[in-house]
């Protein structure tokens, strides 16, 4: 007779079955568990990474902050020992003087004497000059000997550098310096003087001039020329001026503004004038609003196309001395397209810098 067989539910296999299943968990556990750990890791050290970076930035900050401060310290020192300087000659300048005034009127002295004592007055002065544009200087953040405040007292980054030792300055002062049109230039040109030195266009490169003039660097000499058909130096003396000479500065600001614009243009002029300089100029910046309109002389024809102008300019580069950069100044004009390119190339063959600025510069 056949055994029956017995049914057990905690066999052998059951619990092999059980086992793996159990396994299979804590495996995927652990698979699990792990790559989270990597996971918070990785963004650990890209939080580590920023953070050290930032402190840094923050250390870096702050030493650039102390330099500052010290900087600021040693400004402020030298503009007090400046100004007291200053005054000390301002007291020798009265004293030398009184003891001129007084060997004048007693009429005992010698001219020799009273003649040392005005030199030694002038040097005194000069002194004066210089320090006053270095106390200028440091307040302003800059190496102006002028003060220049445009609209809203708004700075301008050109990309124009004034530099140089000899530098010279030339001003178109022809009639199309009236206005942007040829019509308004036109009908301005047969006004009155006032109504010409009035214009928006003219202010406009006068006030380019006084900025110019604000930039020179305090150690420079400089020349002034304005030049319709004809070149003419600005100002009471002649050749080469010191910028710290300020009532001469003055001068020749003062002549700029009685000048009255109008007639054609020429560059052989100008050009002609900077060649016979000695010594001559080591920087050039020409304030203009298109090419020429006459050539060395008179034209018959009172028509000018845009390529006779262009042809004007090029035999005028002719009288241009050589190795001296020339920096352009450009103001709008219309019916003149080759302007532009033209005065460019000018600038970049000779390592000069060329701006045709807007309308509200300076």
């Amino acid at each position: 007779m056949a055994r029956k067989r017995e049914f057990n539910a905690f066999s052998l296999s059951f619990l092999d079955i059980m086992s793996c299943g159990f396994g299979a968990v804590i495996l995927i556990y652990l698979i699990i568990n792990h790559a989270s750990e990597t996971v918070d890791k990785e963004v650990d050290l890209q939080l580590l990474a920023q953070v050290t970076k930032l402190e840094k930035e923050v250390l870096e900050g702050e030493k650039d902050l102390v330099e500052l401060r010290i900087t600021v310290d040693e400004t402020e020192d030298d503009v007090t020992e400046t100004q007291g300087t200053t005054l000390e000659i301002l007291k020798e300048l009265e004293e030398l003087s009184e003891r001129i005034a007084e060997l004048s009127e007693s009429g005992t002295s010698s001219e020799d004497t009273i003649e040392k004592l005005k030199t030694e007055l002038k040097l005194l002065e000069e002194d004066k000059a210089i320090l006053e544009g270095s106390v200028v200087g440091e307040d302003t953040a800059g190496t102006s000997l002028r003060a220049f405040v445009g609209e809203g007292n708004r700075q301008y980054l050109t990309g124009l550098n004034v530099g140089g030792e000899r530098i010279l300055i030339m001003l178109d002062s022809s009639a199309s310096m009236l206005h942007e049109t040829i019509v308004n230039a036109i009908r301005l040109n047969n006004m009155p003087k006032e109504n010409k030195q009035a214009a928006e266009k003219w202010q406009r490169a006068v006030r380019t001039i006084d900025w110019v003039v604000a930039n020179l660097p305090k150690e420079a000499e400089f020349q002034i020329v304005t030049f319709d058909t004809e070149a003419k130096q600005l100002g009471t003396n002649t050749g080469w001026q010191k910028t710290i000479d300020r009532e001469n500065m003055d001068n020749t600001l003062a002549a700029l503004a009685e000048t009255e614009p109008g007639g054609g243009t020429s560059l052989h002029a100008p050009f002609a004038y900077a060649r016979q300089l000695n010594p001559r100029p080591d920087n050039i910046y020409l304030i203009t609003d298109g090419l020429p309109t006459q050539g060395e002389a008179p034209d018959d024809d009172p028509t000018v196309s845009s390529r006779q102008r262009a042809r004007y300019f090029s035999s005028a580069l002719d009288e241009l001395p050589n190795d001296i950069p020339v920096n352009i100044i450009l103001f709008p004009m219309e019916g003149d397209p080759l302007a532009s390119p033209n005065f460019w190339i000018l600038a970049q063959l000779t390592a000069g810098a060329f701006l045709a600025p807007a309308k509200d510069w300076p």
